[in-house]
């Protein structure tokens, strides 16, 4: 009775090693100074930081809405009426924003501003990086400089974009807002 059970092991045993060399072979590891031929998983985008300016708003501060209480934007001896703000914010150099009827609506960033647009656009950025990211955008000729200078303007609803493009062709300002304010030209004006 021993001599069937031991052939039954030894089937077994080899059956096992048999299935064993069927399944996929491992990877070869590889040497530290060596890149890895497999492709890299695409990085996700970047998260929006404190530093990014949104359709929606920047500095705590969202288009279309009252400043929250507790901000540290206030007007600080800039425009102010009793229909229109300018409001700036110690924590955020180089950006101000524009109030009317209660609720923000429109924020602008200079270069004095670390803050830029998810796509990497702000202050500083060229005419040709802005065209690239939002080829749809309407340019119209500055107001107060001569061209190259211009405004782009995002076409369709509001909140809505509008560059101001210098006369060395890159980004001076940038607004983020609805319209009319958006094109106001002079602050609340």
């Amino acid at each position: 009775m021993i001599e069937p059970v031991k052939a039954a092991l030894a089937a077994a045993s080899l059956a096992v090693l048999l299935l064993a060399g069927c399944g996929p072979e491992p990877a070869a590891p590889v040497a530290a100074d060596q890149p890895a031929t497999a492709e890299p998983a695409a990085a996700p985008p970047a998260a929006p930081s404190a530093q990014t300016l949104t359709l929606e708003g920047y500095g705590g501060l969202t288009i279309g809405k009252p400043v929250p209480a507790g901000s540290p934007w206030a007007a600080r001896g800039a425009q102010a009426s009793e229909e229109c703000l300018t409001l700036s914010a110690p924590d955020w150099p180089g950006a101000y924003a524009i109030v009317e009827q209660g609720v923000v609506r429109r924020i602008t960033v200079s270069d004095d501003s670390k803050a830029k647009l998810v796509e990497g656009i702000g202050p500083g950025s060229t005419e040709a990086q802005v065209r690239k990211a939002f080829p749809s955008f309407v340019a119209e000729p500055h107001k107060y400089v001569d061209a190259p200078a211009k405004y782009l303007t995002q076409p369709g609803t509001d909140p809505r974009l509008l560059f101001e493009i210098d006369d060395k062709g890159k980004v001076s300002l940038v607004h983020v807002g609805m319209m009319p304010t958006l094109a106001y030209v002079e602050g609340c004006a």
